[in-house]
């Protein structure tokens, strides 16, 4: 009996490509197509001599978890302020709300699940904290 989207992904030989962000590299985990696009998980880092810029945001999620591998980043959300994470660190981050990234680290490395995989994001005026 042949398990149905089963898939594993190994760091070694692992491709990162341009995505969402253009200062940041995506290294798709086969999570999106093992799932027929219910869920998305990559591996996200800097893009070396990208220069950063973030404008206010929401992503048209159901669910999103970010998980720090390396480094640091530092967000603005909505109601919450400034929330600095750290290698180790893991935020939520509900469905729309507003947030901007305020900077990170050159080695920064994160996990991020979200779901679904085709989500929408939207530049929106402000962050109101």
């Amino acid at each position: 009996m042949t398990t149905q989207g089963f898939v594993v992904s190994h760091a070694a030989g692992a491709k990162f490509e341009r995505g969402l962000r253009s200062f940041y590299e995506y290294r798709d985990l086969g999570i999106k197509e093992a799932t027929t696009g219910r869920v998305d998980a990559h591996v996200i880092r800097a893009a070396a001599g990208k220069e950063f810029s973030s404008q206010p945001h929401i992503h048209k999620t159901a669910f999103q978890l970010v998980y720090v591998l390396k480094g640091w980043i530092e967000f603005e959300y909505e109601g919450q302020g400034r929330v600095r994470l750290e290698a180790g660190s893991c935020v939520h981050q509900p469905p729309e709300i507003r947030h901007r990234e305020v900077g990170h680290s050159e080695d920064i490395e994160m996990l991020e699940v979200v779901l679904p995989a085709g989500f929408a994001t939207e530049e929106v005026n402000s962050v109101d904290a």
